[in-house]
C-alpha cells in the first residue's frame, strides 16, 4: 500500500519528477562512459606495456638485474628452457641476447638496445612480427638483417635495404660492431620502446660478441595478465626452484608503475562517482523539500488519523528510493547501450597521438565497465537517494498533526 501510494506521489509533479529522472540519467550517462574511458585508457596502457616490454614473465640472471653486463649470462638456461617448453601453462618464450650499444647510418648516431632474438620463438611473445610497416620481419635468409622502428629510420633517414653500423663494448672490454642491413620497419603505440629497441637474429650477435648464452627470457602464460594468477604463480616457484641464481619477476615486479595503475583503477572511478552522487543528491534534496512541504497539510491529516511517524518516514524514504531506482536503473540502460556501442566503433584519439605514445596507449580507445562497476553506480545512486530523503523526512517529522493541518502554502 506505501509503495503504491508513494509511488503516485512521485509523479503528482510530472513535469519536476521527469526533469530530475533526465538529469539524473544524463549524468550516470557521462558518469559511466568517463568511467568506461579511464579503465578502458589504463587497461590498454597496462596491455600494450605487457605485450611490447615486459611480457607475462621475465627471467635473468641476478647479477644482470643488479649491475647489467654483457658477461652476465642466465646460469643454467637449458634447465629453464626444458621446464618452460614442458609446461602447459606457457604459451610462447622468447630467450634473448641484449647489448646496450650504437647504431649509425651515413647521417646520425642513437643510443640503442640491440635484441638478439630468435626470429620464430620471438613472434610468439611480442607484437613486433605483426606490426612491421614495411619490409619483412627477420629470418633465416640473408647477412645481418636488422629490423628497427620507424620513429628510428626517420631519424637516422633510413630505409629498407639501408646499411647500418650496430657497435657495442664485448665481453673482452673491446669494442664489437658490424655493419647490418634494414629488413623491417616497425611501429609500436609506445614511443619509448620505437625510440630504445631494434632487432637482430641471436646467431648473427653471438658471433660478433663472441659470446655463448642468453641474458633475458620472455615468457607468455595462460594466466600471466591478471594479478597473481594461479598457474603462473606456480610456474615462477618452478622456475625458482632450478637456481637462485636466477630472478623471475612478473610484470609487476619488472614495471611496479603498471601495478599501481591498476590498483587505482577503483580509486579513480569512486572519485568520479562521488563527485557525480555529491550534485545529484542536492538535486534530490531540493525536489524532496519541494514535494513535502507541498503536502504538509496533507501529512498532518495522515498523522491525525493515526499513521505514525515511523510509517510516514517510510513514505517518504520509498519516494526517494522509487525516484532513485528509476533513474538509476533507466542512466544504467541507457549507459549500457552507449558503452556497447562506443566498444564497437572505438573512440578515435588520433589527434592525441603523440600524448598517447608517451603513455603507451593506442589512438583508438575502447571504453570497458564491468558488471561490477553497473552495480556499483546503481547501488551507490539509491544509497543517495535514500539518504537526501532524509532531512526533508525530518522537516516534516518534527511538526505536530495540528501544526501540520494548519499550514499554508
Amino acid at each position: 500500500m506505501l509503495v503504491k501510494l508513494a509511488w503516485r506521489n512521485l509523479w503528482r509533479n510530472r513535469l519536476r519528477t521527469s526533469i530530475m529522472l533526465a538529469a539524473m540519467v544524463f549524468g550516470l550517462l557521462g558518469v559511466i562512459v568517463m568511467i568506461g574511458f579511464i579503465s578502458g585508457l589504463y587497461s590498454n596502457m597496462i596491455q600494450n606495456a605487457i605485450a611490447w616490454q615486459t611480457s607475462h614473465l621475465q627471467i635473468h640472471s641476478r647479477n644482470y638485474l643488479d649491475h647489467p653486463d654483457i658477461q652476465d649470462t642466465l646460469v643454467n638456461p637449458d634447465a629453464i628452457t626444458a621446464l618452460l617448453s614442458s609446461s602447459p601453462t606457457v604459451e610462447g618464450w622468447s630467450a634473448r641476447l641484449v647489448v646496450d650499444g650504437m647504431v649509425a647510418s651515413a647521417r646520425s648516431t642513437r643510443g640503442i638496445r640491440i635484441n638478439g632474438v630468435v626470429p620464430e620463438a620471438e613472434a610468439s611473445v611480442s607484437p613486433v612480427a605483426r606490426h612491421i610497416r614495411e619490409g619483412q620481419w627477420l629470418d633465416a635468409e640473408g647477412r645481418n638483417p636488422v629490423v628497427v622502428s620507424v620513429k628510428t629510420a626517420e631519424r637516422l633517414r633510413l630505409k629498407l635495404g639501408s646499411k647500418v653500423v650496430l657497435t657495442f663494448t664485448g665481453p673482452d672490454g673491446e669494442v664489437s660492431g658490424a655493419a647490418f642491413r634494414v629488413r623491417g620497419l616497425f611501429k609500436s603505440p609506445i614511443s619509448a620502446f620505437d625510440d630504445s629497441q631494434l632487432f637482430v637474429r641471436r646467431s648473427d650477435l653471438a658471433a660478433l660478441a663472441q659470446l655463448d648464452g642468453v641474458h633475458e627470457i620472455a615468457v607468455i602464460t595462460e594466466d600471466g595478465a591478471e594479478a597473481n594468477g594461479p598457474a603462473t604463480a606456480q610456474l615462477i616457484q618452478q622456475l625458482r626452484t632450478l637456481d637462485d641464481a636466477n630472478s623471475v619477476r612478473d610484470w609487476q615486479a619488472v614495471q611496479p608503475m603498471l601495478a599501481a595503475i591498476l590498483s587505482q583503477m577503483g580509486v579513480s572511478n569512486a572519485i568520479i562517482l562521488a563527485i557525480y552522487v555529491l550534485a545529484m543528491s542536492f538535486g534530490i534534496v531540493n525536489l524532496m523539500l519541494m514535494s513535502v512541504f507541498e503536502r504538509t497539510r496533507e501529512f498532518g491529516v495522515l498523522m491525525a488519523v493515526g499513521m505514525t511517524k515511523p510509517r510516514v518516514l517510510l513514505l517518504i524514504l520509498l519516494e526517494a528510493g522509487l525516484l532513485g531506482l528509476c533513474g538509476g536503473v533507466l542512466g544504467v540502460v541507457t549507459s549500457v547501450g552507449v558503452i556497447a556501442l562506443l566498444g564497437h566503433t572505438g573512440i578515435p584519439l588520433g589527434a592525441m597521438a603523440d600524448g598517447l605514445a608517451a603513455f603507451g596507449a593506442d589512438t583508438q580507445l575502447y571504453p570497458e565497465v564491468t558488471r561490477s562497476d553497473y552495480l556499483m553506480v546503481l547501488t551507490t545512486v539509491l544509497a543517495a537517494s535514500l539518504l537526501s530523503a532524509l532531512y526533508p523526512a525530518r522537516q516534516i517529522l518534527r511538526q505536530r498533526p495540528a501544526e501540520a493541518m494548519a499550514h499554508r502554502h
